[in-house]
């Protein structure tokens, strides 16, 4: 426990970046001669989990090229938090006697490397969440949803950093420090899911594993060219993941995956639901995998609602020309396109904001003021952002939260197509108002946390790059409000900047909630288009 370790803050966190240390190093001095290394730019799941069941490859030698390159990763971006490779070679070479007694695999995942937020447990290491005062606390069992990976023979590598207290969607904190964008350092790989992110774009993972309560999933796989999905949240086991503002069932966190190709989501997702994790986590809905409807939605002519724009904030000239120029593609491929309106978004928003800060800071500022560290700056202003409110009046945010999600149903069912009369499939929209941004430069999240308020599937999918062609964009006006007139500094300030990095520009697609399979066949339709 962290009352054992004597010193003040600063002393904890130095002896576990000392711990961390250790295990790179140790890790570090791996004999590599005679592997094929290349295996870590094997980007779908399918691909290299047949190259380990045919025998071509062996789970540990497959572990050892991960473990290689998921160090030069860290080096670059300081992503990881808890190092587990030694129990990772230890599980690898576990699975390659199985496979040699029994000539099969353990599981679809069998040797596949994935790692996890520092929010998933992990029996024997800390789940910090950023926060010092829950180091030396190592977890006693695997979170459900580790548990069903490896079942599946997946390999957990390690833990990946996040921003202190998880809310925030940059990823920084005083306990492992900041975790940098591959492409510049001077950017955030978005957060909170951002050390997986990072990680991930750099092959040292081949999935990994976030949550998401405003968009954490979303936000770094849009920012580092990966596919990112939050299901709702009833979907996937959250059982053993701890998070902030834990006991609030008002807007529930979601488990979500993010990749480096669209068939690795859909297998997992399919692989775990196959798995039942409603008899392991009382939370989870069981609705059991979907292929007819998976099936259907891959193969039909679709209705795609479009929004541009959410009203508040612009987005930045990429975002909005790789949207049109795949809503051209769409309409060519004989798929029918309908305006879709921000209506009911600024009140749903309103009402999530309320709720982060209904008990007026007191989850978020006693785990600080336990550890003794200082707060980050944004987490700083979120604990001052209001006092408690009453019980009294937090059902009336519940009340104003349901007639919320009861309206915009209601409005999904009315917004049609004037050429068929047909319900949208899917909304299709930004993100992000921008790409990757400098550190500490991240504001709005409307684009993401509506869905969550309403808890839609909603998945983000790689669509493009900034460019040369972006720069010559008119794109001056009067800002609607000081979060627009932050965008718009931005693009000034660093547009050029953005266009030369060549950085990365997502897609989000939007479902109603529980439509996991459609949203991930419908995607597989976009991605076919932009690829």
């Amino acid at each position: 426990m962290m009352a054992g370790v004597s010193g003040g803050w600063q002393e904890k966190v130095r002896l576990k970046r000392e711990a961390q240390a250790k295990a790179l190093a140790a890790a570090a001095s791996t004999d590599l001669q005679g592997l094929d290394l290349s295996v870590v730019d094997v980007d779908d799941i399918s691909t290299l989990a047949r190259r380990i069941a045919s025998g071509e490859l062996r789970s540990e030698d497959v572990t050892k090229a991960y473990i290689d390159r998921a160090i030069k990763a860290h080096n670059q971006t300081n992503c990881f938090t808890e190092v587990l490779f030694q129990d990772a070679l230890a599980q690898a070479r576990q699975l390659d006697e199985y496979r040699e007694k029994n000539g099969s695999v353990v599981g679809p995942l069998h040797g596949i490397p994935v790692t996890l937020k520092d929010q998933f447990n992990i029996s024997g290491y800390d789940t910090t969440l950023g926060y010092v005062s829950r180091t030396f606390n190592p977890a006693t069992e695997d979170a459900v949803l580790a548990q069903m990976l490896k079942k599946l023979g997946a390999v957990v590598l390690a833990k990946t950093n996040l921003p202190q207290s998880i809310m925030w969607c940059e990823t920084d904190n005083p306990l492992w420090g900041l975790t940098t964008n591959p492409l510049c350092s001077d950017y955030t790989p978005g957060g909170s899911t951002g050390g997986e992110a990072a990680l991930l774009n750099l092959h040292g993972s081949l999935l990994g594993w976030g949550t998401d309560l405003g968009g954490s999933v979303r936000i770094p796989s849009s920012m580092m060219d990966l596919y990112g999905l939050k299901p709702s949240y009833a979907r996937l086991p959250y059982h053993g993941v701890p998070v902030s503002t834990e006991g609030q069932e008002h807007v529930p966190s979601s488990v979500g995956p993010l990749a480096r190709s669209l068939p690795s989501l859909t297998l997992v997702m399919k692989e775990l639901i196959q798995l039942e994790p409603w008899k392991l986590d009382a939370r989870c809905a069981p609705v059991p995998w979907r292929n007819e409807v998976f099936n259907e939605f891959k193969s039909k002519p679709l209705t795609i609602g479009v929004l541009a724009d959410d009203g508040v904030v612009r987005p930045h000239p990429p975002l909005s020309r790789v949207l049109l120029s795949l809503v051209e593609k769409l309409r060519e491929a004989g798929h029918d396109i309908v305006e879709w309106n921000a209506d009911l978004h600024a009140e749903c928003i309103q009402v999530m904001d309320e709720f982060y800060t209904a008990d007026g800071g007191e989850d978020i500022r006693r785990d600080v003021l336990a550890g003794g560290e200082p707060f980050i700056p944004h987490v700083e202003a979120l604990v001052n952002k209001g006092q408690p409110i009453s019980v009294y009046d937090y059902w009336q945010l519940n009340r104003r939260k349901v007639m919320l999600q009861q309206a915009y149903l209601n409005k999904w069912n009315g917004i049609r197509s004037p050429k068929t009369g047909n319900q949208v499939d899917i909304v299709l929209m930004p993100p992000m108002p921008h790409t990757a941004v400098p550190h500490r430069s991240c504001r709005w999240v409307g684009y993401t946390k509506i869905w969550n308020v309403l808890d839609y599937t909603a998945l983000v999918i790689p669509a493009g790059k900034v460019t040369s062609v972006d720069r010559e964009a008119t794109w001056d006006y009067a800002p609607r409000n000081a979060l627009d007139e932050h965008n718009l500094a931005l693009w000034k300030q660093a547009g050029e900047q953005m266009g030369e990095l060549g950085l990365p520009v997502g897609v989000q697609i939007v479902g109603r909630k529980l439509e996991e399979e459609k949203v991930l066949a419908i995607a597989s339709i976009v991605d076919e288009l932009l690829n």
